[in-house]
């Protein structure tokens, strides 16, 4: 491992951050010299963000831990085309009122994670909308597109898997890169930026930037970019089979997100502490050197402190205990996914589909049918199978990991 002399680069290059670097040495007498304002750009495409956006959010945590500034900038104008890279089709359009919908949204994500105000260190939220929508386009060929080799954009490995599919790539998307080029190129001029961030998908964006600001304002400028972030059985980070992991409690329930967390593959877990939690170098090796079953303990320190820097202490607390009262005592918790049931009685397959567990009827029967359904702990296989609801509880569980109860609505 390299010796920074760098708080920044020593803490991204300890915690697994780092994937490519710009002329890292510059960067690293820069950081070590003086405060860099960095960004990430985050499209807003839903109201919340996924887990698969949370290294690149923890990275502008990391950033300003080490004293530096933080942006966050939302591609309130980018976000009107779709990044296509890696992509295997084209992003839906989204209307002006439900991206700056989106925008306010997520923008409470980054509050729990960053400090926002007016000092040297402190985050500052921008939307590349503010100079995107006002650029012209005969202008903004002439000073911007001339800097730009078409050859060299076909090459970038994002365009070339599409076109190597015979996937379609539209124009629209074609302009994306140039525009996020550009976005570096303003906020280098705007807010004295020095370095953009983000996933190894993004290099070649990235490296546009950095010619674009050289070449047209001679500023020296610097990239960082993550390693692709799969789960030690190669699956994509934040992608399960019940759908996305969202870090907003309106899309996600905390005990679910905990759970993701306590799920974690045993390969994972060291590596997810260092990425995901704010705990100390030598703790997580103690963590993560746990024997056997004893690992299961580094599991639950990574959901509740994950939980608790993106949903609160409180919130990742009641997760763990439910989950200790559920699991270790065959009890139930307030935390858990749970369903009114306003008639006597409901079908196992409704109930199913009620919390979440099943995406359709013909799921839900199929689940029963192989057994992996239990109703207070005791399995059952018959897909018209009924549940009687009286004055207490019924905990519903769908294979070993997901748990939700049944209520008698008032």
């Amino acid at each position: 491992m390299t010796d920074y002399q760098s708080d920044l680069l020593r803490v991204l290059s300890e915690r697994g951050y780092v994937h490519q670097m710009t002329d890292a040495a510059a960067l690293d007498a820069l950081a070590a010299r003086q405060v860099v304002p960095g960004y990430i750009g985050f499209d807003p495409t839903a109201p919340s963000l996924h887990v698969g956006s949370l290294v690149q959010i923890m990275l502008l945590r990391r950033l300003q831990q080490a004293g530096h500034k933080p942006i966050v900038l939302m591609g309130g104008g980018t976000g009107k085309i779709g990044d296509p890279s890696f992509k295997e089709e084209s992003r839906r359009l989204l209307t002006n009122e439900l991206i700056g919908d989106n925008v306010a949204s997520i923008r409470r994500i980054f509050e729990r994670f960053l400090t926002f105000g007016d000092g040297p260190t402190d985050a500052i939220m921008l939307d590349n909308a503010e100079w995107l929508d006002q650029l012209e386009y005969i202008p903004f060929l002439r000073e911007v597109g001339q800097h730009f080799s078409v050859n060299r954009m076909l090459s970038f490995e994002s365009v070339k898997l599409r076109l190597d599919r015979e996937q379609s790539l539209s124009f629209l998307e074609f302009n994306y890169m140039i525009l996020q080029a550009y976005d570096f190129l303003e906020l280098s001029r705007r807010a004295g930026c020095r370095l953009q961030m983000g996933g190894s998908d993004q290099w070649g964006n990235i490296v546009n930037g950095i010619e674009l600001a050289r070449r047209m304002d001679g500023a020296e400028v610097f990239g960082v970019t993550t390693p692709l972030l799969t789960t030690a059985d190669g699956a994509k980070m934040g992608k399960t089979v019940a759908g996305a992991v969202w870090l907003h409690e309106d899309q996600l329930p905390h005990f679910d997100y905990w759970q993701f967390w306590r799920n974690t593959d045993d390969r994972d877990v060291g590596r997810f502490l260092r990425l995901f939690t704010d705990l100390p170098l030598d703790e997580i090796a103690r963590l993560e050197a746990l024997p056997g079953a004893e690992i299961n303990q580094a599991k639950i320190v990574l959901a509740t402190e994950a939980t608790a820097m993106c949903r609160g202490r409180a919130a990742a607390e009641e997760a763990a205990d439910t989950a200790r009262r559920t699991f270790e005592e065959g009890g139930s918790g307030e935390a858990l996914p749970q369903l009114a049931v306003a008639s006597p009685s409901i079908t196992l397959v409704e109930a199913l589909v009620g919390l979440g567990f099943a995406a359709s009827n013909g799921e839900a029967r199929r689940k029963i049918g192989e057994g992996a359904v239990r109703v207070g702990g005791e399995p059952v296989r018959d897909p018209q199978g009924v549940i009687a609801m009286g004055d207490e509880p019924v905990r519903l569980s769908l294979g070993k990991k997901r748990h939700g109860l049944l209520n008698r609505a008032p």
